[in-house]
């Protein structure tokens, strides 16, 4: 056991884990954050992608032992002031960008560091920048439509 602090969407958690704590269990079962998926558990999926110090990462692959001191963003992080949804989370909506919504959270954590990162200058580079993230129901072109729309600043 090792104590952890995070400060996970912008509120500092002090936690004792087991080492072998991955860091999306962290977060679901410690911290009652749901929102970050188990899809595959083998960061093949993308569904658990967060953004640790703004960059992201699959949360299944991550020792939460190794983060002390990070900041972690998941989706429940992402919204804006109020009850403000993030302009990807807007776009996801405006576009039809989901189908079963599993996907969803880890597509749009993904996405915003896409934007953040440059990586939006056309459908392409957005699909190649976004393929470690799976969607089974294959909304593949609204999920690009969408982060074009956030990136564009479109609303």
């Amino acid at each position: 056991m090792t104590p952890v602090l995070l400060l996970v969407n912008g509120r500092r958690h002090s936690i004792t884990v087991d080492n072998r704590t991955s860091l999306l269990d962290l977060l679901r079962e410690h911290l009652g954050l749901t929102g970050t998926k188990k899809g595959c558990d083998a960061g093949a999926c993308g569904a658990c992608t967060v953004l640790v110090g703004g960059r992201r990462v699959n949360a299944c692959l991550t020792l939460a032992v190794r983060l002390d001191g990070a900041e972690v963003t998941t989706i429940e992080g992402l919204a804006g002031p109020g009850d403000d949804l993030h302009p990807l989370q807007q776009a996801f909506i405006d576009r039809d960008a989901f189908q079963c919504g599993f996907c969803t959270p880890g597509q749009i954590v993904s996405g915003v560091a896409c934007i953040r990162e440059g990586h939006s200058g056309s459908p392409d580079e957005i699909r190649e920048w976004m393929s470690g993230n799976i969607c089974r129901c294959g909304c593949y072109v609204n999920i690009v439509e969408a982060v074009e729309q956030a990136a564009a600043g479109e609303g």
